[in-house]
């Protein structure tokens, strides 16, 4: 059985709430859950995502698989980089975490700096490359 912890729409017509819940990934969207985790209203200005940190990281050692939506709102609220420390084995204390999310930062800005040096060097070469066929 492969579980997924995915949202699950709740609430009124144009209204929505969402469950985070451990489900059956061959059931449907408001099928019969496993695990209730937490919720996500989107509706309240800034959005709010509470959860239930330790029953999420028991599914996720136990092989639940997050659903791309849920992988992001583990993100903004912190959750992807604890489970990262725990999978190294680390504690997850509130140093650590704030340490490993400023050194992934560091390396995403360098890989993206990476990136447009490399696509200017490519603009570069291209322009003169076609000043070169239009001369000749």
């Amino acid at each position: 059985m492969a579980v997924k912890i995915r949202l699950r729409r709740m609430g009124a017509k144009k209204r929505p709430i969402y469950r985070l819940v451990a489900i059956d990934s061959r059931r449907a969207r408001e099928g019969r859950f496993i695990d209730h985790l937490g919720h996500y209203n989107p509706l309240e200005k800034p959005a709010t995502v509470k959860v239930n940190e330790e029953k999420i990281f028991h599914w996720l050692k136990q092989g639940a698989e997050p659903t791309d939506t849920v992988r992001s709102l583990f993100a903004q609220i912190g959750l992807s980089e604890k489970w990262e420390l725990i999978k190294q084995g680390k504690d997850a204390s509130d140093i650590e975490i704030r340490a490993f999310i400023s050194e992934r930062r560091k390396k995403r800005k360098k890989t993206k700096a990476a990136i447009t040096e490399e696509a200017a060097e490519t603009e570069v070469v291209s322009s003169g490359e076609k000043e070169k066929e239009s001369k000749e």
